[in-house]
């Protein structure tokens, strides 16, 4: 599989976030936003990070994102999430994000990053998380 093909794991089981691209988030080229496609990654990854934590984490990093693809307007941006590592109080997630093309079935990955988040608690100090996990905790990819 080259490595802007969508991976193995971005099935319906990791979808976090499915939205449509519009023309207020294109850039001065006329593509869509990185921005754009940066932000709504980290929407789906905070949603993945606070429901393990089961409190509010907030983002320190994101790493590795080099995009693939541009998207155009109307594209569909589909972003899949999953768990890669837990400390003490942080949890990394990667996030990818794999374009719909217009009109069609054409699936292309437009860029994934890892996302790193710290829970906090109330007083917005780093909160020791309470959970343990482990790899083999994610949930397989449904067989085809």
């Amino acid at each position: 599989m080259g490595k802007t093909e969508p991976s193995d794991w971005a099935t319906d089981a990791h979808l976090a976030v499915r939205v449509v691209a519009m023309r207020r988030d294109t850039n001065a080229a006329g593509d869509i936003f990185g921005g754009w496609v940066a932000s709504q990654m980290d929407l789906a990854a905070s949603t993945a990070a606070e429901g393990f934590a089961g409190c509010k984490c907030v983002t320190v990093a994101i790493n590795g994102m080099v995009f693939h693809h541009p998207m155009a307007v109307g594209d569909e941006l589909n972003v899949y999430t999953r768990i890669v590592k837990v400390g003490r109080t942080s949890i990394t997630i990667c996030a990818e994000s794999v374009r719909r093309i217009r009109r069609t079935n054409i699936r292309q990955k437009v860029t994934s990053g890892n996302f790193v988040f710290v829970a906090v608690g109330e007083d917005g100090r780093p909160q020791t998380l309470d959970k343990e996990w482990h790899l083999a905790d994610q949930k397989a990819p449904p067989e085809n």
